[in-house]
């Protein structure tokens, strides 16, 4: 939904978050202003923040969603998000899983600084010219999978999630 909307929900007492966030956002009647609940349970008024310019650009969002029990850290749930988030958040260096993988503790991850021995034990340098030295590892049960190929499944789900 858009802020406006996510805006009128939150003075009609709903929490509002981006699907990947650990807090929510809500509508304090008596400071007459939003209320940012963050992942690490601080609480900001918003014109207190700090990084104005990410603020602002989650104002113009029309990814806002309500924020539960289920979908929101900070109130026992789980952040999910898409596969488009899911690959900006690897290039952050962070892992992320689907939550509907079977197996416990998979997940993916960016590689980065990737060699391998030739036939005549040379290390070669994996240096490609488009995406640099730079794979997605799939960490798995048993072993690590480089460059890792996601499914039409993998790509339009909507229940990627962060890693420890």
């Amino acid at each position: 939904m858009k802020f406006k909307e996510a805006l009128k929900l939150m003075q009609e007492g709903k929490k509002v978050k981006f699907p990947s966030w650990g807090g929510y956002w809500y509508w304090d009647k008596d400071k007459q202003t939003v209320m940012m609940h963050c992942k690490d349970e601080k609480v900001l008024d918003i014109r207190e923040t700090q990084t104005v310019e990410y603020t602002l650009t989650n104002v113009i969002s029309d990814e806002w969603i309500l924020a539960d029990e289920e979908n929101t850290p900070v109130l026992g749930g789980v952040a999910t998000f898409n596969f488009g988030e899911a690959i900006k958040y690897l290039k952050r260096g962070l892992k992320v899983a689907r939550k509907g993988w079977n197996g416990k503790g998979q997940y993916i991850e960016l590689a980065t600084n990737i060699s391998y021995k030739n036939s005549e034990k040379e290390e070669i340098n994996a240096e490609h010219k488009d995406i640099g030295n730079k794979a997605i590892a799939f960490v798995g049960t048993s072993s690590v999978q480089l460059g890792w190929l996601a499914s039409q499944a993998d790509m339009l789900a909507e229940d990627w999630m962060f890693s420890e």
